[in-house]
């Protein structure tokens, strides 16, 4: 990060800072901590662990993503905010067939404690797979939060069934905005073809609607529970999409809408840093949240047999993650990053994380050329991928095959 001759002075600088979240078709905006927790469900993480990260966010102030497993009465009882995850099998929001349930969804989104909805389209531990929780974890108690039949494997397929197209996809983020009463709603994606995030940002200007937020997922994201190959080969890597998204959605014209939430392998203040120069609003952390539980990487997750009692259901190893304990040593990791980073900001002479820009992180690209994100990611002008607009040549082919009406990639 560059430093500046005239830095900010850390004990005047405000040390929490938060950023609103909610567009124009919003009535119910939230002011959200500039690091929160990243999507983990229950059912693949035990209710102590769960209640723990809950605790800790509210002793933080900052906000728990459920994961798409839904939500939980172990996400509601510490009181800390809930971002609602919404995945391919509409755990908590379903009919018994498992299509999405306006009813059932609407019962939970309207929760106080709910403070967000996200649309989870893929994620960067394994983008295209779908998920699956096995029998052995599936408790009747998970089950009956989740809206499926205990004690049988259940599947996440890899699409959605309420919608297929770029342009249903933003009908069905207006219409759970009005659901849930007016609350934030946006999406959470791994980059893969370009020319479907296109497609996607075609569609908002054709209609003029947009989501509240994107959380953009790094390819490199992971869960002991996914396939190898998926976590180490699939997706675009984190800084690359989240360049593309802030440049795609710049030149549509349209990057003003709605904000950006980076997660993927983000442990420290300068990972935030280097995330919110490439466009980023806020972060999410899953990984070194799950390490302040006490995760130990044992990649036990899909065996129901995690030493440290985090992703498990076993209530032998359970016990022996300590909410009390546990949830202290979240609220720690998350206020010591937040100060990090503030603290990285004041040496580089800025006052608050929206003044970060490409020119402030350098990367060493050779073994004697450094370049700033600005020369490695350079940032494309307003509007130039408009129709009529001055089309940057990396964007020609992948422009083209972007259509509103599908996400088939058109010749």
């Amino acid at each position: 990060i560059t430093h500046s001759i005239v830095p900010k002075d850390f004990h005047k600088m405000d040390h929490h800072p938060r950023i609103r979240f909610g567009g124009r078709e919003c009535t119910q905006p939230y002011d959200m901590s500039v690091l929160n927790v990243s999507a983990m469900s229950f059912g693949s993480l035990s209710k102590n662990a769960v209640l723990a990260l809950n605790a800790g966010a509210k002793i933080g102030g900052f906000a728990h993503n459920t994961g798409e497993g839904g939500l939980s009465p172990y996400h509601l009882e510490p009181g800390g905010d809930v971002i609602w995850q919404i995945g391919t099998g509409y755990f908590g929001a379903r009919t018994e067939d498992g299509n999405f349930s306006d009813d059932a969804f609407q019962k939970n989104a309207t929760r106080a404690s709910v403070k967000m909805i996200e649309i989870k389209l893929s994620q960067g531990a394994k983008p295209g797979h779908g998920g699956i929780l096995p029998a052995k974890k599936n408790t009747p108690e998970i089950a009956a939060i989740r809206l499926v039949k205990p004690g049988t494997t259940v599947f996440s397929p890899p699409f959605h069934s309420a919608f297929s197209t770029p342009i249903e996809l933003l009908q069905f983020v207006q219409k759970l905005r009005k659901l849930s009463g007016g609350k934030p709603v946006g999406f959470k994606l791994c980059v893969g073809r370009k020319s479907e995030f296109l497609s996607i940002c075609k569609a908002m200007v054709q209609l003029g609607i947009y989501p509240d937020f994107i959380t953009v997922d790094g390819g490199e994201g992971g869960t002991g529970a996914a396939p190898p190959e998926f976590t180490n080969f699939v997706g675009m890597p984190l800084l690359d999409a989240l360049a593309f998204v802030d440049n795609a959605l710049r030149g549509f014209g349209i990057r003003q809408e709605m904000k950006l939430i980076a997660s993927g392998k983000i442990l420290t203040g300068f990972h935030m840093v280097r995330a919110m120069a490439l466009g980023a609003d806020t972060c999410n952390s899953a990984r070194a949240m799950m390490m302040a539980l006490g995760c130990i990487q044992a990649l036990e997750c899909n065996k129901n047999t995690c030493p440290t009692g985090v992703a498990t259901q076993d209530p032998y190893f359970m016990k022996g993650l300590v909410v009390e304990d546990k949830k202290v040593r979240v609220a720690n990791y998350h206020k010591n990053t937040v100060e990090s980073f503030v603290e990285l900001l004041g040496a580089s002479g800025i006052g608050h994380p929206d003044e970060i820009n490409r020119t402030h992180v350098y990367r060493r690209v050779f073994m004697n050329l450094v370049k700033t994100y600005e020369e490695i990611y350079p940032t494309i002008p307003e509007g130039c991928l408009l129709d009529g607009g001055d089309v940057p040549f990396d964007y020609e082919e992948y422009l083209k095959r972007a259509s509103a009406q599908s996400f088939e990639v058109t010749a």
